[in-house]
């Protein structure tokens, strides 16, 4: 049996056998690779092949800001890389915002005797003869719009109307697909991060350098552009830590203005904010100069809000909300170590600080004493070491009780913490007596010093006491009144004690050791 077609038969099995190829081209495209720009680039050739046509471009949606931006881009035309496009411009926005495909036939002629209306998509200084807008859905949710324009009029009938839609969605598989892989590597990683912040900070004691481990693993996870860390002292939020690529606005340990900021936000809701373009905030203040989005996750243990994490980056639309809750996960790990380090460091307060008078112990003493007479031997430095103790405080005890006496100690203590510079450390060394260890000052120095905090103890008025409360001073030096904390002390005590000796009230120079006497 011979088998016959008429010609309009063959050309419908060649037209239909052409549209089986091309739907198989594109759907091994979009299975080929889950590169995304390969995909586009694969499909827009396929499409300009098939249908010569002058330029092919796939929009694909920000649904945070409800704009169009190019995607993928194929053929002649202006259409720039980045470029965007409002729901309500043209041809292509139209379509996204009724989710039809919209043909124009011919925009170069007058229509109904009127100019036709150019679509403004801020891309093409003239139209194009004729243009078709295809929408891309996946489960009723537009992902972009997929745009083919011809220099020729009426070039796009019906049935090419129709095949490009068939196209469409596989476009539409292509970008569903991107984002899901996107997506889901994000959220691996993201995952990760949160791993990886719980087991390098559970251990983590030292408040500064966690708070630099915190940032340093942000930056490794969530691939931004700067993390910072600030922290709620009294009612203002404190940058206690940063690091990153982006221009700082204020220094480190500077305080932000009251309600300033994403970050005071987060803090006052209890929830992460997320904005993507930061120049929409009217007095928005930019803790970076470069930063164009952010994310802050407040900082809350158990209730009790400690501060802020501050995700930022130099690109607009950087962020998903998507990564809000792994953020927040961070930040209640974060949280978690950061009260622990607190906790830790009121421990190492109670354990180094007096608790009568305030100031650091004697424990304190012994290590820092040994950490700046170290200091001092590698680098040829000089220190002084002031022992003082208030003279007959024994009888001041028995005569007006052990309160008043508890009162005269802690009032000593404030004089020496007022009179003394911050890099000296005043210690109270046990029971009246106290040392103070002065860096980089030579022994003549420091027995000024002393005379100084004799004179202001002998003509301060203690309330309750008759009679002036006064002090006796020694004074060592390192290195020429010994090199070990041993010989040091020993000297300094045994100048405390020729004061004593010599009538009390006084400042005593400790006795020049051998060798340098020898030298003088």
């Amino acid at each position: 049996m011979v088998l016959s077609f008429a010609h309009g038969d063959m050309d419908s099995l060649h037209e239909s056998t052409n549209k089986i190829a091309i739907l198989y081209d594109a759907s091994q495209a979009v299975l080929s690779s889950v590169d995304l720009d390969e995909v586009l680039s694969q499909i827009l050739t396929i499409i300009r092949d098939y249908f010569q046509i002058q330029s092919g471009t796939v929009w694909a949606i920000d649904s945070t800001r409800q704009e169009l931006y190019v995607r993928a881009h194929l053929g002649e035309g202006g259409v720039q890389s980045g470029a965007r496009l409002g729901l309500d411009q043209g041809l292509t926005g139209a379509a996204a915002r009724l989710k039809r495909p919209l043909c124009t036939p011919d925009a170069g002629r007058e229509q109904d005797g009127r100019s036709p209306e150019k679509p403004d998509r801020g891309e093409k200084t003239e139209s194009p003869r004729s243009e078709v807008a295809i929408p891309l859905i996946v489960r009723d949710e537009l992902v972009g719009v997929l745009n083919v324009e011809s220099d020729k009029p009426h070039h796009f009938d019906s049935e090419m109307i129709d095949l490009l839609s068939l196209l469409a969605t596989q476009i539409a598989m292509a970008l569903e697909n991107a984002r899901v892989h996107a997506r889901e590597s994000r959220r691996g990683e993201q995952l990760e991060a949160i791993n990886a912040v719980a087991r390098q900070t559970t251990a983590m004691l030292d408040l500064d350098e966690l708070l630099a481990m915190v940032c340093n693993l942000l930056l490794e996870w969530f691939h931004v552009d700067h993390a910072a860390v600030l922290l709620l002292e009294g009612d203002a939020l404190r940058l206690r830590a940063h690091e990153g690529q982006l221009t700082p606005s204020f220094t480190p340990g500077a305080t932000l203005p009251p309600g300033a900021g994403l970050s005071t936000q987060a803090l006052a809701s209890g929830r992460s904010v997320l904005e993507n373009d930061v120049t929409r905030i009217g007095g928005y203040f930019a803790g970076f100069v470069e930063t164009q989005s952010e994310i802050c996750a407040p900082l809350v243990f158990f209730g009790e809000k400690l501060g802020v994490l501050c995700l930022d980056s130099a690109r607009k639309n950087a962020f998903d909300p998507a990564d809000q809750q792994p953020l927040e996960s961070v930040a209640d790990i974060c949280a978690a170590a950061i009260q622990n380090a607190h906790n830790f460091n009121r421990m190492k307060q109670l354990a180094y600080v007096d608790g009568l008078t305030g100031i650091h112990n004697r424990r304190f003493f012994e290590m820092r004493l040994m950490e700046e007479l170290e200091r001092a031997g590698r680098f040829q430095g000089r220190i002084a070491i002031i022992m003082a103790d208030i003279d007959n405080f024994k009888r001041l005890n028995d005569e007006f009780g052990h309160l008043l006496g508890d009162e005269v100690l802690r009032v000593v203590s404030s004089i020496f913490k007022q009179q003394l510079r911050k890099m000296d450390m005043v210690c109270r060394y046990g029971g009246d007596e106290f040392t103070i260890v002065a860096p980089e000052t030579s022994g003549e120095n420091a027995l000024r010093v002393a005379e100084k905090l004799r004179r202001q103890i002998e003509l301060h008025h203690f309330p309750g006491v008759p009679r002036p409360v006064t002090i006796s001073c020694g004074v060592a030096d390192y290195p020429i009144h010994g090199t070990t904390r041993d010989e040091v002390m020993a000297a300094a005590d045994q100048a405390l004690y020729s004061a004593k000796q010599a009538g009390r009230n006084r400042v005593a120079y400790a006795a020049l050791k051998k060798e340098f006497s020898a030298i003088r």
